[in-house]
């Protein structure tokens, strides 16, 4: 299919510089539209887009999948991708790409300012500033230097956090399920706990999994250092917000710092509901953490393009669904890209396929996971019509989809 005639559907006012490197790449149909959609308005709006860029509000749920029958490839202009059905876009061969890199240090910056302000009392001198009070006192002020830092998973956010807090002189320890590297001065924790006994300030970076789920409930919270603060710029679903209240209330913690929530609202038009409203040593924030121009102008480059690797080429890295393979750009000859269930004898098949059409294969390329098989034939002869070999590949037991690129 000729490029000008794929069309691209972008919500919920994905930054212009994906718009920008899709029509760079020759990609004319691509609409724009500035909030989510739902229901049968998205059912009707991805009936016949073949890629689609969300963000965090628009659901793309099986029912929704299923109504998208072009739908090709979809992206998370984001780091999460809870918001995507992701089996079942994989169950129709399709890839879901998201950005897990491009707002790390907007969301480690946010974290250490207000480590900083929790530190100072900022948030209930702020109240009462604006409430017409005068609260000098340096009663609960401190500085950060010297204090200890707790970072649970130490990922891209975290490593981020660790290096801007050591160089205000906190001392920085961190615990993951995975061993890692620390970087600086940085140590890690043996154990959660331990973290959490130790840590003037916990600041939480980890993926949604079933693992990380409520993994911060009320044991975790009263094994906390009294007075210490917590941050969670991670997922909704990681902290249990009503033993944090109650902390929060009778001072067993100090403050808090909260970017994510269990249910957020829909749209700008809801409210925001939450135990620690009103809570004057609480700074609330609107999910924000990776909400800067630097990082939504990377992020809409960097989903752009791998949606047009996939497109043009075949490519899958980066894919959080999918078996990933990194392709060369196709020379001379024709690529044949096979999606199929993962059961016995697929790769034959396909391979019978060229060799009784007498069509001498440069390149092939298979990936694997337990469900989903992925094979890229590259072939010699330039065929513009693929010949009918789509069609022979298609009733090949086992095949989900298949692309022909020229």
């Amino acid at each position: 299919m000729p490029k000008d005639k794929i069309k691209v559907l972008l919500l919920e006012n994905i930054h212009d510089n994906a718009v920008r490197y899709f029509e760079n790449q020759g990609y004319q149909s691509v609409e724009r539209l500035k909030g989510a959609l739902d229901g049968d308005e998205l059912k009707s709006a991805i009936s016949d887009v073949h890629m689609i860029g969300i963000r965090s509000r628009t659901k793309l749920t099986k029912d929704i999948l299923d109504a998208a029958g072009k739908l090709m490839s979809i992206g998370c202009f984001c780091i999460g991708t809870n918001q995507v059905d992701l089996m079942a876009a994989k169950t129709l061969g399709v890839p879901v790409f998201n950005a897990p890199y491009s707002n790390t240090r907007s969301v480690a910056e946010l974290a250490l300012g207000q480590i900083i302000m929790l530190a100072r009392g900022i948030p209930q001198r702020n109240w009462s500033t604006h409430d017409g009070g005068w609260q000098k006192t340096v009663d609960g002020a401190c500085e950060v230097r010297g204090k200890v830092l707790g970072i649970i998973g130490y990922g891209h956010i975290g490593t981020q956090l660790s290096i801007l807090a050591e160089s205000v002189g906190m001392q920085v320890r961190y615990y993951d399920v995975v061993e890692k590297l620390a970087l600086g001065n940085a140590r890690p924790f043996a154990s959660l706990d331990e973290l959490l006994a130790e840590s003037d300030f916990v600041s939480l970076h980890v993926p949604a999994t079933p693992e990380t789920k409520w993994m911060i409930g009320e044991d975790q919270i009263k094994r906390m250092k009294p007075g210490a603060f917590l941050l969670n710029a991670a997922r909704g679903n990681v902290v249990v917000i009503e033993p944090l209240a109650d902390a929060i209330k009778s001072g067993h913690l100090a403050g808090a710092a909260i970017d994510v929530f269990p249910k957020e609202p829909a749209s700008a038009d809801d409210e925001f509901i939450s135990p620690l409203r009103g809570l004057k040593n609480v700074i609330l924030t609107p999910h924000i953490g990776g909400s800067t121009v630097e990082a939504q102008a990377n992020i809409g480059i960097e989903v752009a393009e791998k949606l047009v690797k996939y497109s043009d080429n075949g490519s899958t890295l980066g894919a959080v669904n999918f078996p990933e393979v990194q392709l060369p750009y196709l020379g001379a000859g024709s690529r044949f890209m096979h999606i199929h269930h993962n059961v016995p004898g697929v790769l034959s098949s396909i391979n019978d396929v060229f060799s009784k059409r007498g069509l001498n294969i440069t390149g092939q390329y298979l990936r694997t996971d337990a469900e989903l098989g992925y094979v890229v034939v590259d072939v010699e002869q330039s065929l513009q019509e693929g010949m009918g070999v789509r069609h022979d590949l298609e009733a090949i037991n086992g095949t989900i989809r298949s692309r022909f690129l020229l």
